[in-house]
């Protein structure tokens, strides 16, 4: 256990980090898995830019590498092409 009242608020400071941190992953992978699962290409054309700004902010977040994020939209992309 911390010896310091900076270690413990370190502590604190990283549990909630975590958690933030977590919830902006887990929403980006849902957002694309629901894209992924789309057979209707307007829906998809209409869900592209919203799932596409997730991973950007993600980006920004440092939780996905940037080289990371473009190949999901670029993937993403072609599978709406591809409808």
């Amino acid at each position: 256990m911390a010896n310091h009242k900076s270690a413990l608020k370190r502590i604190r400071q990283s549990q909630a980090r975590r958690l933030r941190n977590r919830y902006y992953g887990r929403t980006m992978r849902n957002a694309v898995r629901k894209l992924r699962a789309t057979g209707d290409k307007q829906e998809a054309m209409e869900m592209y830019p919203k799932v596409a700004s997730l991973i950007d902010r993600n980006v920004k977040r440092n939780l996905v590498h940037k080289n990371k994020a473009a190949n999901l939209k670029s993937k993403l992309s072609k599978k709406i092409n591809s409808l």
